[in-house]
């Protein structure tokens, strides 16, 4: 375990702990010798980390130390920072922002071992930058989800057919050159995936349809499951939302599941 790690982890294990923790117990937790121990114990005083204690009888972190609620390993760091600098190449504006804002806040949080591992900058992420999104605002997709709002859409699909569809927005799937929405679609009496630069209008209802969204992701992650590509056809039997004989029978006949390689469904 590199040094960096290790004085991480001494911290971790000091928060954590309800009374004094011996250097050989935390050699052995660690998998180094006891010496080493010393060793980083001096150095975490030398930052000013409020570490006290003595040889034989134990260490703590003196109560108070401001250390942020959530601490994470070199792994998870690494981990976290690759994933917002992918997002900051494949999300929208305030997404990108988000990534930025998240980023500065954990480089600040992290103690300066950590620090100087990130600012290496030895993690990258390269691609091919997005798509523009069209005319609908993910952002407000987003909020539609969470909020379980109704939005009006005008779709344009591969071969050009506009159409005008209430869509029920139940979530966003983004690739590295565009995104799609995937939603139940009140014309079609399905759940669909519309792609986000295809949306020449989008505005919000105010109708909801609260309580409905949990219930639609299980069905639409059943009928094909999460793992598989986001570009398929979904035309699950599932239970209309509207009660209308005419809305169940369309919701009935339409029971396929074909699959496409690189357009999302319109239907």
């Amino acid at each position: 375990m590199r040094k960096a790690a290790r004085l991480f982890e001494i911290i971790q294990i000091l928060r954590l702990a309800q009374r004094p923790v011996t250097a050989a117990r935390i050699a052995e937790q660690l998998e180094v010798t006891v010496r080493s121990i010393y060793r980083d114990i001096a150095a975490l005083q030398a930052m000013r980390v409020p570490v006290e204690g003595e040889r034989g009888i134990g260490y703590i972190l003196r109560p108070g130390f401001d250390l942020p609620p959530l601490m994470f390993s070199i792994e998870e760091t690494e981990a976290i920072v690759l994933a917002l600098a992918l997002l900051e190449r494949t999300g929208d504006r305030e997404l990108q922002a988000a990534a930025k804002s998240v980023g500065a806040k954990i480089e600040g949080a992290v103690p300066p071992p950590l620090r100087h591992t990130l600012n290496a900058r030895a993690l990258h992420a390269w691609g091919t930058a997005p798509t523009a999104p069209g005319a609908i605002d993910l952002a407000m997709v987003r909020r539609a989800i969470r909020e379980e709002e109704k939005l009006l859409i005008d779709y344009r699909d591969d071969l050009g057919r506009a159409t005008e569809r209430i869509i029920r927005p139940l979530a966003l799937i983004y690739y590295s050159e565009h995104a799609n929405i995937v939603a139940w679609c009140e014309l079609r009496q399905a759940i669909r995936n519309f792609r986000a630069d295809r949306v020449e209008n989008c505005d919000i209802t105010g109708s909801h349809f609260r309580g409905e969204g949990d219930r639609l992701r299980q069905l639409w992650i059943a009928g094909w499951g999460s793992d598989l590509p986001a570009d398929v056809r979904q035309e699950q039997p599932v239970r209309p939302l509207q009660a209308d004989a005419s809305a169940m029978a369309r919701s009935s006949a339409a029971s396929t599941c074909n699959c496409t390689t690189s357009k999302a469904v319109t239907g």
